[in-house]
């Protein structure tokens, strides 16, 4: 299996606004593999505190065994060499048999943590545009020594501490 980048993006809303608009461009950017949606936790608190959740996931059933055994294995290479990635391969396929790397108990944790009248959504994406890219670094015998996202806000801090000096 040969998996982009998978990045880990939490966002939260208070009340409730959705248009459809979220899902419609997520829908878009999949429908032209840019991204695959690993998984997806949505937990609505409404005002009176009654929470509603939903999944989704690109994964099939055998897709997502697959990505579980090879998180599994390189978190268990880490941990203890070859032996390890063997056992963490098993533990992860196993972890991931239903499909979903947030498990249905997560959401009442997720409830707990945001106020009423708040959505928070939790999303594993994978850039499958990342892939090709990272092939050709390869092939030309590159090595990837730093990679980070900078967002608007570290720019904005940047020019702080500039102002600063």
């Amino acid at each position: 299996m040969t998996m982009g980048p998978v990045q880990l993006l939490v966002v939260g809303f208070e009340g409730d606004h959705f248009t459809g608009k979220i899902l419609e461009e997520l829908r878009r950017l999949r429908e032209h593999d840019v991204v695959r949606l690993v998984d997806l936790m949505v937990v609505r608190k409404d005002a009176d505190g009654h929470v509603d959740s939903l999944q989704l996931s690109d994964l099939s059933d055998e897709d997502a065994t697959e990505f579980g055994a090879l998180v599994g294995a390189l978190v268990g290479f880490g941990a203890a060499g070859e032996e390890g990635a063997e056992v963490g391969a098993v533990a992860g396929a196993a972890d991931l048999e239903d499909g979903h790397v947030f498990h249905e108990d997560e959401a009442w944790y997720i409830a707990d943590t945001i106020p009423d009248d708040t959505t928070a959504g939790i999303a594993l994406l994978e850039h499958r545009w990342a892939i090709p890219l990272r092939e050709a670094i390869l092939e030309a015998g590159g090595t990837v020594l730093a990679d980070a996202w900078v967002h608007p806000g570290d720019l904005v801090a940047v020019g702080l501490a500039e102002a600063a000096h």
